[in-house]
């Protein structure tokens, strides 16, 4: 296991598990829309100075045919409903509980997969989602029927996060940056105009800076952390690391908020961990065939997907992002649904 890449998934999970007690601080002064939209122009706001760097190259690249569609719904599923749904479940749900219905994302991307994106769960898989989504069962019982409510919003939000996730795995040929940058640009736009027109009075401005900061980083830098760990342990393993967000929204909602831990809470606590270590026994082999490709994406060549040759530093370990070419071939090794592993099983 690359300890770097480790560090860098489970901080995407850190960053991401402490937006909701934050959010909750200042949520009683804006409306859902309202810090929906703020939060998701502060993870564009982080990568203005990116963009800068490399608009032509990223912004050319997504001009071929098929990327509109798939950024239109990555937009659409990742930059406005998912927020939307979660800042409705947050109004009325105790934010630890919130915290760990969160985790049933990594069930309802799975599930998105098996059944739309040629995804592949074994046994301890399932088994470990069945785990999760028992933990997220368990967390209602101490909520009241409006809680449930709240359940039900931020299961919506989990399924289109989840569908947010597989689109997003499936772009290439750009840097999670610029995936970041537009999602966060289109979902703060529509969901700020939204909370403006519904709301009755303007947003304090002490509450901007706030917002867009919360929005930089357990938004942001979030994502682009998670992609970037996927793309060295494979997207299993990093939402593995990344579903400890839960765990660090639960700690920051102790501290900062001073909510209670409860029986219940403890409980879910113990079968959410059992489910992500069942999830990390998956092993998945088996002879598979991979068509001619050229693409774009950050790669080192330390696996047998990528040995192309440079001039000059042939480094293995060394990342790097450049137009490559796959030939077509047979092999059998140990994979997951990667952006090269979407075949079809039968």
């Amino acid at each position: 296991m690359k300890t770097k890449s480790v560090i860098t998934g489970i901080t995407a999970g850190l960053l991401f598990g402490i937006a909701t007690p934050l959010s909750k601080i200042i949520l009683s002064d804006l409306n859902s829309f309202q810090l929906a939209g703020l939060l998701y122009f502060g993870a564009a706001l982080a990568y203005v100075p990116f963009l800068v760097k490399h608009w032509n190259a990223e912004f050319s690249s997504l001009k071929k045919p098929g990327k509109k569609l798939q950024l239109s719904g990555i937009v659409l599923f990742g930059g406005i409903l998912g927020p939307l749904f979660l800042m409705l479940g947050l109004k009325t749900a105790n934010a630890m509980s919130v915290s760990i219905w969160l985790n049933l994302e990594m069930v309802t991307t799975a599930i998105l997969g098996v059944l739309f994106f040629r995804d592949y769960l074994d046994r301890n898989a399932i088994i470990g989602l069945l785990l999760t989504f028992a933990a997220g069962i368990l967390i209602t019982v101490q909520e009241s029927s409006s809680g449930i409510v709240s359940g039900l919003f931020v299961l919506l939000a989990c399924i289109f996060w989840g569908l947010d996730n597989h689109l997003s795995a499936l772009v290439d040929g750009v840097f999670p940056q610029t995936i970041t940058f537009v999602k966060g640009l289109f979902g703060g736009v529509t969901n700020l105009t939204i909370g403006m027109f519904l709301g009755t009075r303007l947003i304090h401005p002490e509450y901007v800076p706030v917002a867009l900061l919360i929005g930089m980083f357990s938004y942001g830098l979030s994502i682009v952390l998670y992609v970037n760990a996927a793309q060295n342990l494979g997207a299993t393993r990093s939402q593995i690391f990344f579903s400890t967000a839960p765990f660090w929204g639960i700690l920051a909602a102790w501290i900062i908020l001073g909510e209670s831990l409860s029986l219940v809470t403890i409980a879910s606590f113990i079968i959410l961990i059992a489910g992500i270590l069942v999830m990390n026994l998956t092993s998945h082999r088996h002879e598979h065939f991979h068509k001619a490709l050229v693409h774009i994406h950050e790669h080192s060549h330390e696996d047998d997907h990528h040995n192309h040759l440079h001039e000059g530093n042939n480094d293995q370990k060394l990342r790097h992002s450049h137009p490559h070419e796959h030939k077509e071939g047979t092999h059998t090794h140990k994979h997951y649904p990667d952006l090269h592993h979407r075949h079809i099983h039968r």
